[in-house]
């Protein structure tokens, strides 16, 4: 065995692998080879051997001569998630609200390095028409309630960073982007994110913000359903999804009770 092929086998390898998925977290433009080798301390030969295998698997993206995180990398980490010790804390509360409403439940997180929503835990409603969304999936920030939700918590740095990437007229946007930001301002100080045939035509959704103990917005619990089930309860509903969200609050950190708001 060569010395390169022996620096790719045993723990030193799985060392630098998980450096190398920390590394590019951090980059939102990737890094070059020259960059990961220095970062890593690690020969670019060494190196090339171990990304070329991830780059076929897509765990990363090689382009315009920088390597960057890729769709499988981003479902693993969906996998991960979904067996994240929260969600199983928070899902009596999700039964709570399946059982008041009748609706689905979904548990989101920001995935702030993909810039998405990612769903972790999913109770389907008992009806037979219903919403039904796999755990795992992923979802754009701007186009469900719940990715709003928590873009409107993620802090001003952070959410103005992000709306400046969108195209607002490509993605058939009704509103500018000063309007978006007012949108979101108002889903901050609501405490909740209404949506009426938002992401899909028929298909509406009502999302509240789970804080932790330290009072940051860790996860958003959102209830998804027909449209022709939810416009006649709206105030109903939205007094649901915000108290069973409070009560949830406050499990992760110290303490169960739910501090103040952050500011933006």
């Amino acid at each position: 065995m060569t010395p390169i092929e022996r620096d790719n086998h045993g723990p030193r390898s799985v060392t630098r692998l998980l450096g190398l998925f920390e590394k590019l977290s951090h980059a939102d433009d990737g890094l070059s080879l020259a960059e990961l080798s220095v970062a890593l301390g690690s020969p670019k030969s060494s190196l090339l051997n171990m990304l070329k295998p991830l780059v076929t698997e897509g765990y990363l993206v090689h382009a315009s001569g920088a390597y960057s995180l890729g769709p499988s990398t981003f479902r693993l980490c969906a996998g991960v998630l979904s067996s994240w010790k929260f969600p199983r804390l928070i899902r009596p509360y999700m039964e709570e609200l399946c059982a008041s409403t009748g609706e689905s439940v979904v548990l989101g997180v920001l995935n702030r390095e993909a810039a998405v929503v990612s769903y972790v835990e999913v109770i389907d409603s008992p009806h037979p028409i219903r919403y039904q969304m796999p755990v795992g999936t992923i979802l754009p920030l701007h186009t469900a309630a719940s990715g709003r939700l928590l873009l409107a918590h993620a802090g001003a740095a952070w959410r103005r960073q992000y709306v400046a990437t969108l195209n607002f007229k490509a993605l058939g946007f009704a509103l500018t982007r000063p309007q978006f930001n007012q949108e979101l301002d108002a889903i901050h100080t609501a405490g909740v994110c209404i949506s009426i045939d938002g992401y899909r035509r028929g298909v509406s959704a009502i999302a509240a913000p789970v804080f932790d103990a330290q009072g940051q917005c860790v996860a958003s619990l959102s209830l998804n359903g027909p449209t022709e089930r939810f416009r006649d309860r709206i105030e109903h509903l939205q007094g649901v999804v915000r108290a069973i969200a409070e009560k949830a609050s406050g499990l992760i950190g110290a303490g169960t009770t739910r501090q103040a708001r952050p500011e933006i």
